[in-house]
């Protein structure tokens, strides 16, 4: 992908063909092709009947595999993750033939472009720091062998913020492996009589969608990102954010080096779908909290969004000043 130009026409691509299927959620849609193009992880905090499972198979159809790619791997998979899980059902399984005399693996769903992780929070700690190695090295390792997984690897994790009998929250260091947290909230009245009205159309939408990107496209949306200007004056708004969030009195723990270069990808790849080849202080400004969030350990009580807003707004207006 030799332009800005052309990497915006295959961006502009991808988020009309989810906006055909998913009505009304233009801000989640645009986040979550962000979270792609970062090359990182998004977990949604959804409500039942949101429309996330349709969201992440149509991204899936809308990314045709090329050539080069392992008959293992599919363009989406979704894993319900439930109590009895086993790291087993997750990441794949050596099985024993016994007319070779041989183990044989057995790829599990995690081998997928796409892979919907639906309800992480269901399943037991063991089954989630398996998904741990996936998610940061792109592999998995079984009995001392190691499988690698796809250049293109895109977890969409959720969790219903409704229910909490059964579950088992997430730690820090899992949460730590999503690039952002996107909280979900119901369509307006307008939108949902929409739905209704062409529910038909919308279904076949879904299902019959045709590739509009190939795999080696996004590969390169996810370098182009990459070469997005950041301003010296962002990256000393992102340190020093980052480090007031380590000594403020309300939080127990701050944001650590890490989350200061999540966010720089962030707001690069968000410069990319707005059309840019550098970013600006509206990209921090909304980036803002899907990137630190979760990643900041508040004080029990504690709004996390405001105190954010509270500890940001000097260092935003100095870099806006500047």
């Amino acid at each position: 992908m030799e332009s800005f130009e052309q990497g915006q026409l295959v961006v502009n691509k991808i988020l009309s063909g989810l906006k055909s299927v998913i009505r009304g959620r233009d801000d989640t849609v645009a986040l979550v092709v962000c979270g792609l193009i970062a090359d990182g992880h998004v977990l949604l905090e959804d409500y039942p009947g949101s429309g996330k499972t349709t969201l992440c198979k149509t991204l899936g159809r809308l990314i045709s595999q090329g050539q080069g790619v392992k008959d293992y791997i599919a363009p989406f998979r979704r894993i319900q993750f439930t109590p009895d899980l086993l790291p087993g059902d997750v990441l794949g399984v050596n099985i024993f033939e016994p007319r070779t005399g041989d183990f044989r693996f057995v790829y599990g769903p995690v081998f997928a472009h796409i892979v919907l992780a639906d309800e992480i929070n269901r399943t037991g700690p063991k089954v989630q720091a398996a998904f741990l190695e996936c998610m940061a090295e792109k592999q998995v390792t079984i009995d001392s062998v190691t499988y690698p997984l796809d250049s293109l690897f895109f977890v969409v994790g959720t969790q219903n913020p409704l229910d909490v009998a059964g579950t088992h929250p997430l730690p820090s260091v899992q949460l730590d492996r999503f690039l952002l947290k996107i909280p979900m909230s119901y369509v307006d009245p307008k939108t949902e009589k929409e739905i209704l009205e062409n529910e038909e159309a919308i279904i076949n939408n879904a299902s019959n969608i045709d590739p509009v990107t190939s795999r080696l496209e996004v590969l390169d949306l996810q370098k182009l990102a990459r070469s997005v200007k950041v301003h010296p004056s962002i990256q000393e708004a992102i340190v020093d954010i980052v480090q007031r969030t380590r000594s403020h009195p309300l939080i127990q723990f701050g944001a650590s080096t890490r989350a200061a270069l999540m966010l720089q990808r962030a707001i690069r790849s968000w410069a990319l779908i707005e059309g840019r080849d550098y970013a600006t202080e509206d990209d921090l400004v909304t980036l803002l909290p899907c990137v630190l969030l979760h990643r900041i350990k508040f004080h029990s009580g504690v709004k996390g969004l405001e105190v954010l807003r509270e500890l940001s707004s000097e260092p935003i207006e100095r870099m806006v000043n500047n």
